[in-house]
């Protein structure tokens, strides 16, 4: 699926936990968009619920400090029902993640006139990586969290790219 259109007002990332992926690219996009003059409300969440509450992974944390990210104060999340209708853009991580926010949004019973949020993998509009899942670096080494901030800055920068273009 191909979203062509203007910059969106608000963007939410969504990987599995909340912990790794999805709070350092919220925090990535966040910066990204600001340099290119986009004021794009940002926030994360995972499908998942056995992280709520929690910090990002220390591993993520150390990872994205080291580019000069502070994703030390998010917290996660899961995904919930009004979220399709409060953001414009859920970007996934992953197939897996990207099938089960269709599913959730397939079971919203919606009675409002504003269409509930479009949804794309986070690499769709990448020419690096489009297509790809961003990989989990959860059970990995400092080489795979090193090798998803790659992936992420590649990946944001491409959607921020596509909306500039309009």
């Amino acid at each position: 699926m191909q979203i062509k259109a203007s910059a969106p007002s608000s963007v939410l990332l969504v990987c599995l936990g909340n912990i790794c992926r999805s709070p350092t690219a919220e925090e990535i996009f966040r910066q990204q968009a600001a340099i290119a003059g986009l004021d794009i409300k940002v926030d994360s969440a995972g499908t998942g619920d056995w992280h709520i509450g929690h910090a990002p992974d220390v591993r993520s944390q150390r990872h994205a400090k080291s580019h000069c990210y502070n994703i030390s104060k998010l917290v996660a999340r899961q995904v919930d029902d009004e979220d399709f209708r409060k953001f414009d853009l859920i970007l996934a991580m992953d197939g897996q993640n990207l099938a089960d926010l269709q599913a959730l949004k397939n079971s919203i019973k919606d009675t409002s006139d504003k269409p509930l949020a479009k949804l794309a993998l986070f690499t769709e509009e990448d020419p690096t990586y489009g297509g790809d899942d961003v990989p989990d670096p959860y059970k990995g080494n400092g080489d795979d969290f090193e090798d998803v901030i790659e992936r992420i800055e590649s990946s944001a920068q491409a959607w921020i790219e596509s909306w500039k273009a309009m």
